[in-house]
């Protein structure tokens, strides 16, 4: 009788495994091309059009008037009063949407109901803020810059900061085919807005180009190159193969990796002909010279992957890219669910061939804070995402330190919670501690705040009473 009953306690226990509820509960979904032509303006658009790049970016939304060419009356004027007071008062970057990243926002909503949907919707929300997203007690932490990384002064030529011992960033421009509005490189990306008198690159970019290739050829220490912007979709490609091709001709170069929102925002760019079969010279080449070619993407919701974004990724496969990354932001509101990362994830991963690689935390600009998540937070939601996808697809969750860099948010060295401060640390010279004579570098703590809403009401007090302080 107590073997009878040891097995049904048994058998219970696996029916409540198999049938009780995980905190996670994966569907496949099936990706869907929202239909563009439920918008008044585009309902005439057809679908050559619609997959056509140069359409695309010559009916981008730059403005309210042309936000209300589109939406027509499914968006109140309330809507388009709190977007108004958000350029004139708060925005760091100009309004900038590809029709396929409009079309991705509320794609689901009904007529009556699209100004409640658009205004909530996690793609909007960071790509085409307003007013009252922003917080209204703390809008910018008191430690927030415009180059929060500090990448200008990392610098080693115009354009290319030489932050880590093997790595370096090349900026080509500073255009991308859509204006993030979290955009950590706000300071020079893009148009001036009321609030940030963007900075300019001087340099012509054949010339800014040259001095890259002859640092990096002087310097047989740097083996990965990440060309970005902006966004390199911006580069025309004559010029941007040309680039690629001499830094394969550099030997020490072992790893390029092409930055581009654009497969996300613009897949129309990366499904050119032109482009593919340009890509696909670039790819051989750099198989040949067994150089790791990969393209990293940047996509923070799962509404944003689509058979279109899943077709210009394959298509950079097949002609020999080797991986199709995504870095996303980690944002409040977007994504700082496990439910909406995991969603997100799987959509990548499982539909689109593109491999979720890092999440960072929103860094500290101006005017970002309620975006942004407490260290806490996001080790938590590490922890959540851990699982349910492959091992090699799980992503990890990065704070980038200034002065440090990159760092899984668990390696945090110390952590006062009160005042949300952490402090880290790193095992290399970064680039503004290249001439410095001692190693006294690797014992420096460098501070990261948490925004100051998610603080304890005591730590609260305390910013407001001292919002000078250093830690």
């Amino acid at each position: 009788m107590t073997a009878t009953r040891d097995l049904r306690v048994v058998h219970e226990a696996r029916q409540a495994v198999v049938t009780g509820h995980q905190p996670y509960e994966y569907v496949r979904r099936e990706l869907v091309e929202p239909d563009w032509r439920r918008f008044p303006g585009w309902a005439g658009v057809t679908e050559a059009q619609w997959r056509d790049a140069q359409w695309q970016r010559a009916h981008c939304v730059k403005s309210e008037r042309q936000l209300r060419a589109v939406v027509g009356g499914l968006l109140a004027e309330s809507f388009y009063a709190d977007l108004a007071a958000d350029q004139a008062e708060m925005a760091t970057m100009s309004m900038l949407l590809p029709p396929q990243m409009l079309n991705t926002m509320a794609p689901d909503a009904a007529p009556g109901e699209f100004t409640d949907a658009f205004l909530a919707d996690p793609v909007r929300r960071y790509m085409l803020p307003v007013r009252t997203d922003r917080d209204p007690r703390w809008p910018s932490h008191p430690h927030s810059t415009r180059d929060s990384l500090h990448e200008a002064e990392m610098w080693v030529v115009e354009g290319l900061t030489h932050r880590y011992p093997t790595k370096v960033l090349a900026e080509l421009l500073s255009t991308c085919p859509q204006y993030c509005g979290h955009c950590t490189r706000m300071d020079l990306v893009g148009n001036s807005t009321a609030q940030v008198d963007k900075h300019r690159l001087a340099l012509k970019p054949v010339d800014r180009q040259d001095r890259m290739i002859e640092y990096l050829s002087r310097t047989p220490g740097v083996r990965d190159v990440v060309v970005s912007g902006g966004d390199v979709a911006n580069v025309p490609w004559k010029q941007l193969e040309s680039f690629l091709m001499r830094l394969l001709d550099i030997e020490t170069v072992r790893d390029i990796r092409l930055a581009t929102k654009a497969l996300a925002g613009l897949p129309q760019h990366w499904l050119q002909p032109a482009v593919v079969e340009g890509m696909e010279r670039v790819a051989r080449t750099a198989a040949r010279r067994g150089v790791n070619l990969a393209i990293h993407t940047h996509v923070n919701h799962a509404q944003s992957v689509t058979p279109l974004v899943a077709e210009a990724a394959r298509t950079a496969l097949e002609v020999g890219v080797r991986d199709v990354r995504n870095q996303g932001v980690l944002m409040r509101g977007v994504n700082a669910t496990p439910e909406a990362l995991l969603d997100l994830c799987f959509a990548l991963q499982g539909e689109a061939n593109i491999l979720p690689y890092y999440f960072y935390m929103c860094d500290m600009i101006p005017n970002a804070e309620h975006w942004r998540v407490a260290v806490w937070e996001a080790q938590e939601l590490q922890h959540a995402i851990m699982g349910y996808l492959p091992g090699y697809a799980t992503p990890r969750i990065i704070c980038d330190v200034p002065y440090v860099g990159k760092r899984w948010v668990h390696q945090v060295a110390e952590y006062d919670r009160e005042l949300g401060v952490s402090y880290w640390t790193k095992n290399y010279r970064a680039g503004t501690e290249r001439d410095e004579a001692d190693d006294t570098f690797l014992d420096r703590r460098h501070p990261y705040y948490d925004p100051i809403t998610t603080l304890s009401e005591s730590g609260q007090a305390f910013w407001r009473t001292h919002p000078d302080y250093q830690a």
